[in-house]
């Protein structure tokens, strides 16, 4: 990564996940020789972005147009080119949605709806025994085959993007901490860990800390960014045999979260999980994990007490499969019930950064805040990866919009 003593530029950048570079990427040919990403850790693709299972997502889970839908299809063609074009693993492999119970049948006939609604092609209601075809360890009532979905490498992506973006001129600098900023006439002055950097307009893409760098920037982002930490056992490898691709549950419409899965990864292994347990710090990747300061945070805004106040059950649920592996097991045997606590070790985990407002809402769609010179970007969850692309277009649009066509 570039070390330029250079302190003036166009645009700066918070935040050096795929989303962060992706907007960085679309604003590279117009601005690349006057655009920085500061990135706090020491690489590129630290957090959200190089702790996901790698899943390509096809676009069925969403409301037809929303903000997720549109990006989500258009991205996600886009990322297939993109990797086949700079040689990063992927493959376009397919998955399915398995019906466990008669209940679940409905909500797979609204995916299905859904997902024809967004422009899926191919997708097929499957019989139990179709099921079977694609999955045979599988056991459900019914189910979906999804051929759009794939698998790919994030952290080669998002370190493509970087390359990318200097090959344009634009510098990304890692272990640049933004701890400040304050207006100057004709732009903005952020103080980092490096010093000043002086800049006539920021995109804050903070990911877990995109809320706290909206605050330090003055602007009031009106929603709290709350963790939740994803763990994941892997199959053994003489039980990866089980999986041939990807198989998902049917999800529970109240959550953004489509419960536990099992991915063959672009890398090789199957990975089985999340589930999903409200973490005690941003960055807490293990049960361990505590920061007295984001507990603070969490305990002091409303929002936090309301969403506790309807899903507590649930996540008591989520907290006790977080540290029981046979309650883990119990919910992947809904899937695949010749599965034994045996055929799993435990993997890696990841933490997802929740936009929450104070009503207790979990923000479901990308949400972004323009401000004087800014745009803070306070919510892009899944399938922010897939859409990384076509959401750094709509970013970089949106920027340009806010700040002027002529850059001004």
């Amino acid at each position: 990564m570039s070390s330029s003593s250079d302190t003036e530029f166009e645009i700066a950048i918070i935040g050096g996940g795929i989303v962060g570079l992706a907007t960085a990427y679309a604003l590279a040919p117009r601005h690349g020789r006057s655009l920085v990403v500061l990135e706090a850790e020491n690489r590129v693709a630290a957090h959200q972005t190089g702790n996901n299972s790698g899943v390509i997502h096809s676009g069925l889970y969403y409301k037809p147009g929303s903000l997720k839908a549109k990006n989500c299809v258009a991205g996600r063609e886009a990322l297939y080119r993109f990797c086949a074009e700079h040689g990063v693993a992927h493959e376009r492999c397919g998955k399915v949605v398995v019906a466990t119970e008669a209940a679940e049948l409905p909500r797979l006939e609204e995916l299905h709806r859904r997902g024809e609604a967004n422009g899926l092609i191919g997708i097929k209601r499957l019989s139990a025994e179709e099921l079977r075809e694609h999955e045979p360890h599988v056991a459900g009532v019914g189910g979906l085959f999804v051929p759009e979905t794939g698998i790919v490498d994030y952290i080669g992506v998002t370190q493509t993007y970087a390359r990318l973006v200097a090959e344009q001129g634009g510098e990304v600098r890692t272990t640049w901490q933004a701890i400040g900023c304050r207006r100057e006439s004709g732009g903005l002055v952020l103080e980092t860990t490096h010093g000043a950097v002086h800049c006539r307009h920021l995109i804050n893409c903070g990911g877990l800390q995109a809320d706290r760098v909206a605050w330090m920037c003055g602007v009031d982002p009106s929603v709290r960014i709350v963790p939740f930490r994803g763990e994941y056992y892997q199959l053994t490898p003489e039980r990866e045999h089980l999986v041939r691709n990807l198989i998902y549950p049917v999800p529970d419409p109240r959550f953004p979260f489509l419960g536990v899965h099992f991915t063959r990864m672009a890398k090789g292994g199957i990975e089985a999980g999340p589930n999903a347990v409200l973490a005690l710090a941003r960055h807490g990747y293990t049960r361990g994990s505590f920061s007295p300061t984001d507990v603070w945070d969490m305990a002091r805004w409303p929002g936090v007490w309301r969403m506790a106040s309807r899903y507590w059950k649930t996540g008591l649920g989520e907290v006790h499969r977080s540290w029981s592996k046979a309650a883990f097991v119990k919910a992947l045997q809904k899937l695949m019930p010749e599965l034994v606590a045996a055929d799993i070790v435990p993997a890696g985990a990841g933490v997802r950064a929740q936009a929450l407002t104070a009503a207790g809402t979990l923000v479901d769609d990308f949400h972004m805040v323009p401000a004087e010179r800014m745009v803070h970007v306070l919510n892009a969850p899944s399938p922010a990866a897939t859409a990384s692309l076509s959401i750094g277009r709509t970013i970089a649009e949106l920027a340009e919009k806010t700040f002027g066509w002529d850059g001004q």
